[in-house]
């Protein structure tokens, strides 16, 4: 067996003291974002992550295991509860048709097993002790963008945790996501084979590990028809959720065109509906036309996608199942704490809406 690692090595490495070290692995303030990102780096490539983990009680985790197998309590005549983290509340909310339906995919799981569910939408690290009690819980589903801080918290505290359109490569776990790539491949592929020759690709690849990954699959998508893609001035960077700042950033895009918009891209691939709908209402603003003159395409299939005033083609995301699948993989990991890693990718469904149409 190799040689313990010591915070004192991790101080020396990244030259800093133990207690500032100490606080940023515990994931309290005092240490700045920057600072305790070098440190958990170091950390994980250390090893000294991975040391903390295997020293958990493993006749705690046993117990827990046996118990979540058996009838999913963890005190006589009292349900076992699994937290819901939502920490990144005022971007994504229950409100949200994407992010919302998800969380209720969750707790319909969970209410069919009689398991309750706690939702937390504390966005710091330093107060999650007191909010998670490891010996009421059976374990954590995390659910969007959560910060590295706080789950090192969450493995700290020794529960089971899973990451539903997330994934953090400082702190591995069980991922639940859509079919990004493939999905959006096949969406690209689409508008391909209406004759379209000239894109565009309207979401910030910084927003979220799925943005990032519906970027690469209309990328790879194009290139391989040797449709060359500027990652500069092929996509636009615009939010996931601020629908508004969407719509200022597209008008003026637009308004710095020439007149009669010779040089528009003639399909417009959004990174989700949220974009797709902003899209709309400034081509609508400018009188150009959808799917005449411009089509337009998003991803989620959010209500809205299909009221809108030009029905919008999309990629159908199984959002209930998203969540459902994210409690199936909790209680899995429960059972067997030491299996490896599952990263889960769900099937999506390509809809084909009045918002595309051939060139």
């Amino acid at each position: 067996m190799g040689k313990k690692v010591s915070m004192q090595q991790i101080a020396d490495m990244v030259g800093l003291s133990k207690y500032a070290v100490s606080k940023a692995l515990a994931g309290k303030s005092g240490v700045s974002a920057k600072t305790r990102e070098r440190i958990i780096e170091t950390a994980t490539q250390l090893g000294y992550l991975k040391q903390q983990k295997t020293q958990k009680s493993a006749g705690e985790q046993t117990k827990l295991g046996s118990e979540a197998a058996s009838d999913y309590r963890l005190e006589p005549n009292k349900r076992a509860v699994v937290a819901v983290l939502m920490p990144n509340v005022r971007l994504q909310n229950m409100d949200s048709g994407f992010w919302g339906v998800i969380v209720n995919g969750i707790g319909n799981a969970l209410s069919r097993l009689n398991l309750g569910m706690l939702i937390l939408t504390e966005h710091t690290a330093e107060h999650l002790q007191t909010l998670l009690k490891p010996e009421r819980l059976l374990g954590v589903i995390g659910v969007g963008d959560i910060s590295t801080s706080m789950l090192l918290e969450v493995q700290r505290l020794g529960l089971p945790f899973v990451l539903t359109d997330h994934e953090d490569s400082l702190v591995p776990s069980d991922t639940v996501f859509a079919s990004n790539m493939d999905s959006m491949a096949a969406l690209t592929g689409h508008l391909l084979a209406l004759g379209h020759r000239a894109f565009w690709f309207l979401g910030d690849t910084g927003f979220s590990r799925s943005f990032a990954d519906r970027w690469m699959g209309y990328r790879k998508t194009l290139e391989e028809q040797d449709i060359q893609v500027d990652p500069r001035t092929g996509k636009l960077p615009l939010s996931g959720t601020d629908r508004e700042a969407n719509i200022r950033l597209l008008q003026k895009q637009l308004d710095g065109l020439p007149a009669g918009h010779p040089s528009l891209p003639t399909a417009w691939v959004c990174a989700n509906d949220e974009i797709a709908m902003a899209a709309l209402a400034v081509l609508e603003e400018k009188g150009i036309r959808v799917p005449e003159e411009v089509s337009v395409t998003g991803f989620d299939d959010i209500g809205e996608s299909r009221e809108a005033n030009v029905p919008l083609t999309t990629v159908h995301v199984k959002k209930v199942q998203l969540g459902e699948r994210a409690v199936a993989a909790l209680l899995d990991r429960t059972r067997d704490p030491d299996k490896p890693f599952e990263k889960i990718s769900l099937a999506c469904e390509l809809v084909i809406r009045s918002s595309t149409a051939g060139k």
